[in-house]
């Protein structure tokens, strides 16, 4: 991999060019100027911004399908001013700064009753989708809650009718006591291979206390031990599978529904290990070239020997 410099006059995120970003809508400074230098973690709208908090807002319903207009908003949480960093080799307090950033623009969203839902997400490198390699993540906050949270959080109301418990309370419950997927836990949180994983290396940090929105149930505290979990779990990669590009996707209840009895917010971590073809496309069954008990055995044994 090549090496990268800590500052590049060309990157538009790093420290020194901030006028080559749009304006900040968020900062965590000591004491300096907005869109100066002297930023800790840094939030600006997308240049090239899927949604916009200016389009007009808007739906249609002719006879057969509806459509929305692209109201919303498209940010990008610029994570260190270092340029040659990532999310795992960053120090824990500064990963708790950007949780505490991306928490503060969610709740700052969702006082926007046009707002349904807010998606982070990572894309680290190429195979990921990312575009700059200067550490950060992006925020897209949609004026409809997406398909694929609406079928999640319907098989989780679908289990707790016939359970009346949570489904992921209950998965959890059966994977520590199982031990074969998991990587490690803590307090506060559990990193394991989920069962039938679509990608090598594929994880899902869950937070051990039900809790359905990461938006109005987070806390200073869960925020700190969060940072150190996170930064773990993509250090472990970092080194056991040699820095793998990799998709880290937060799940979390949208703003105004309710499902707060059965529904848990998680984080994905999907390597970019492989790629999926016609077959996974067409049936959503995926082909995978490690099964998740070996990978979670692996990384047991990679955490224990890098000490992390």
């Amino acid at each position: 991999m090549q090496e990268e410099p800590e500052h590049r006059d060309d990157c538009p995120f790093c420290e020194g060019n901030e006028t080559q970003t749009p304006p900040e809508v968020y900062a965590l400074r000591d004491g300096s100027e907005p869109n100066r230098p002297g930023w800790k973690v840094r939030v600006v709208p997308n240049k090239f911004a899927a949604l916009s908090l200016s389009a007009r807002w808007e739906v249609k319903r002719p006879e057969v399908f509806t459509t929305i207009s692209g109201y919303g908003s498209h940010e990008v949480i610029i994570e260190t001013p270092q340029h040659n960093q990532t999310l795992a080799t960053l120090p824990t307090e500064q990963v708790q700064l950007v949780l505490q950033a991306v928490l503060q623009r969610m709740r700052t969203l969702a006082q926007d009753h046009r707002i349904a839902f807010v998606q982070v997400f990572r894309n680290h490198g190429a195979a990921a989708g990312t575009s700059l390699i200067h550490p950060h993540s992006q925020l897209i906050a949609t004026p409809i809650v997406p398909t694929n949270i609406r079928e999640e959080i319907e098989e989780a109301r679908r289990f707790y009718d016939d359970r009346v418990t949570c489904v992921y309370c209950y998965m959890l419950a059966q994977e520590m006591e199982s031990g074969e997927r998991m990587v490690f836990s803590t307090d506060h949180y559990a990193v394991f291979a989920p069962f039938a994983s679509r990608f090598p290396f594929e994880l899902m940090i869950l937070p051990r206390q039900h809790s359905a929105s990461f938006v109005a149930e987070a806390r200073e505290e869960q925020i700190a031990a969060l940072a150190d979990v996170l930064r773990r779990t993509l250090l472990l990669l970092y080194r056991a599978a040699n820095n793998p590009d990799y998709n880290a996707v937060l799940h979390t209840a949208p703003l105004r529904d309710s499902c707060m009895d059965y529904y848990h917010w998680h984080i994905e971590i999907v390597p970019r290990l492989t790629t999926p073809a016609g077959f996974e496309l067409g049936s959503g069954i995926f082909i995978t070239t490690a099964i998740p008990e070996e990978t979670a055995a692996y990384l047991r044994e990679q955490l224990q020997q890098l000490s992390l």
